[in-house]
C-alpha cells in the first residue's frame, strides 16, 4: 500500500517509486517523457523539447511564470551561461500524471544569466520539480530550486547587490526569448 500523501512521508517516496515500477508501462513512458525533458535540455536538443511541450505547457517556478516559449528561451540562456552543465536524477516517483523528480546540477557559470555576470565558480544545484505528463506531452512544470544553497556558493554578498540593485531601482528584467 502506498504511504499516506504529504511532507511527512517524503523519507518514503524511494519506497513508494519501487512500488510503481512495477505497475503499467503507461507510468514508464509518463517518467520517461519527464525526464526526456531535462535530457532534451542538457543535449541542447531545442526542437526536440518543442515537441515534449504541450503548445499551452506553463512553467511556474522559484518566482517566475513562463509560457512554453519563454521556459524554452530561459533554458537556452541557461545552457549557454554555464558550462560543463550536467544533472543528476536521485529520486523520482510517479503518480497518475505527475512527475517529481529531485535533481542535483553542476556547472561552471561562464556567461551572464538573468543580468547577473558571470562568476567562473562552480556551482551545484538542488532542486525538486514535478511534471505534468499526459498524451506524452508535458503540460506544466512546478519547480523550486535550494537557491539559499546557491547563493553560498555564489557569494551572498554580489547576489544581495545585484538583487539590491534590481529591487531598489525597479529594474525590470526583459522576458525571455526563445532563440531559434
Amino acid at each position: 500500500m502506498p504511504p499516506e500523501r504529504g511532507i511527512a512521508n517524503f523519507c518514503l517516496t524511494k519506497v513508494y517509486f519501487m512500488e510503481l515500477k512495477g505497475l503499467t508501462m503507461n507510468n514508464h513512458e509518463t517518467v520517461n517523457t519527464a525526464l526526456g525533458v531535462s535530457k532534451a535540455i542538457l543535449d541542447g536538443r531545442w526542437n526536440d523539447l518543442d515537441n515534449l511541450l504541450d503548445d499551452n505547457f506553463t512553467y511556474t517556478g522559484d518566482g517566475f511564470v513562463f509560457t512554453k516559449d519563454e521556459y524554452i528561451g530561459f533554458m537556452q540562456d541557461m545552457k549557454a551561461a554555464f558550462s560543463n552543465l550536467s544533472m543528476e536524477f536521485p529520486h523520482t516517483v510517479a503518480e497518475g500524471d505527475l512527475v517529481s523528480i529531485r535533481f542535483i546540477s553542476r556547472a561552471v557559470n561562464t556567461g551572464k544569466f538573468m543580468g547577473a555576470p558571470a562568476n567562473k565558480k562552480k556551482l551545484e544545484v538542488h532542486g525538486i520539480f514535478i511534471r505534468k505528463v499526459k498524451n506524452g506531452k508535458v503540460l506544466q512544470e512546478w519547480q523550486t530550486t535550494d537557491l539559499l544553497g546557491v547563493m553560498r556558493q555564489i557569494g551572498f554578498g554580489a547576489l544581495l547587490g545585484y538583487a539590491l540593485f534590481v529591487g531598489l531601482f525597479k529594474v525590470k528584467q526583459a522576458r525571455p526569448k526563445r532563440k531559434y
